[in-house]
């Protein structure tokens, strides 16, 4: 019941207009600001063991090989906790000059994070005492709240109290942000004719689009029943919106290919390296999601099949032959990846047909394989010249 409460304050806080989110997640992100660096260095203070690092007994540098590392970037909530960039794309249409604010909130957003992430995670383990690594094993170290229970540990009582007000906090402000993004993603949705357009209508006062907030809010209360367990919903959701992320660079290559005269007040430069690139790393870490999480999530987006056939059938299934061809690529990409998280190796899940690094090898040539197949799927829609008359406004 309280997370269904807190669900519905963080879809009231972004119910009146994105100046009041602006307000709040600004006063929170100094919080969060703040709160990791004063851990960072009164952790560093109180003792540092770079001897943790790659001691020999506690079996070096890298003790369970590279595999974890890669592992963990998806099934520990890694790549989620970096999600949060996309608000300021999905907000950018009530940013002040976007075309210099969007890039500059984007870099500025990852830079932060990821300083303090890999300050937090060396800190941590530097921080720990060698003699608890020795008797437990890295793989014994089981903290419920690891850096609340570093600070008890060294009698930095203060800092206990401050780790667990921002453990409220920072979850709070995120699923504020998430609302803003998710609830403007789904009002999108209703251009392309497969959503109800109700769920597209914007308050004219306000300027959100509170109809899709409130289906947002009813969406997530669902999904939270389904998923009781934290460290599920964070890594279906984390290979969710990767499956969203590989669409990315296909579409603007496919762009830049078929629609060279476009405006671009915002310009990625060499995206012919970019977005491949991109779309491999989106690869791997769908892969490292592991088995049977990879096929999990694509059962999830097979839920929304009954929305798009609905309203298939209302548009009397229009040129549904051409569409079924332009997203061929990636139905079998999906099916692909499902099948090989399977086959793949132990470390990520799998039944170890194809041994680790070779099955990364693998992941690697089908996804250039897939990415080129979805640029050449390219096909001129209504929704193409729609967005031609709309470019055509654009100033420069």
């Amino acid at each position: 019941m309280v997370v269904f409460i807190f669900i519905l304050v963080f879809t009231l806080l972004n119910y009146w207009s994105v100046n009041l989110l602006t307000r709040f997640t600004s006063l929170t992100s100094i919080f969060k600001l703040v709160v990791p660096t004063v851990t960072i260095v009164m952790l560093i203070i109180s003792g540092f063991h770079t001897g943790n690092f790659n001691n020999p007994h506690f079996g070096g540098f890298l003790p369970y090989g590279t595999a974890p590392i890669f592992a963990a970037t998806t099934v520990s909530g890694i790549i989620f906790s970096y999600n949060a960039f996309q608000t300021v794309i999905n907000v950018g249409d009530e940013i002040t000059n976007p075309k210099k604010n969007i890039w500059r909130g984007i870099v500025i957003a990852l830079l932060i994070s990821i300083v303090i992430y890999v300050m937090l995670q060396f800190t941590f383990i530097g921080a720990l005492k060698p003699s608890m690594i020795a008797k437990y094993g890295w793989h014994g170290i089981n903290f419920e709240s690891p850096f609340a229970d570093l600070a008890i540990m060294l009698n930095i009582n203060w800092l206990v109290i401050l780790l667990y007000l921002d453990a409220f906090v920072s979850p709070f402000d995120t699923g504020v942000s998430f609302v803003a993004s998710t609830s403007r993603t789904l009002a999108a949705m209703t251009q392309n004719g497969h959503m109800p357009k109700i769920l597209g209508k914007i308050d004219k006062k306000w300027g959100t689009p509170r109809v899709a907030m409130i289906a947002n809010w009813i969406i997530s209360c669902i999904l939270v029943s389904i998923f009781k367990n934290w460290a599920i919903l964070a890594s279906v959701i984390s290979t969710s919106t990767l499956i969203a992320y590989v669409t990315g660079p296909v579409t603007l290559i496919a762009l830049r290919k078929h629609a060279p005269q476009f405006k671009r007040p915002v310009t990625i430069n060499i995206p012919n390296i970019v977005a491949p690139f991109s779309f491999v790393l989106a690869s791997l870490a769908i892969y490292w999601a592991m088995w049977p999480t990879t096929v999990e999530v694509i059962l999830v987006i097979v839920l929304g099949l009954p929305f798009y056939f609905f309203y298939e059938v209302k548009l009397n299934w229009k040129n549904w032959r051409k569409k079924f061809r332009g997203s061929l690529w990636m139905l079998i990409y999906l099916a692909f990846m499902s099948a090989f998280s399977y086959i793949g190796s132990t470390p990520f899940g799998g039944q170890n047909w194809i041994h680790y690094p070779y099955d990364f090898i693998v992941i690697i040539f089908a996804a250039l394989f897939f990415f080129y197949w979805g640029v050449n799927s390219y096909q001129n829609t209504k929704e193409m010249n729609n967005a031609k008359a709309v470019n055509d406004k654009i100033k420069n």
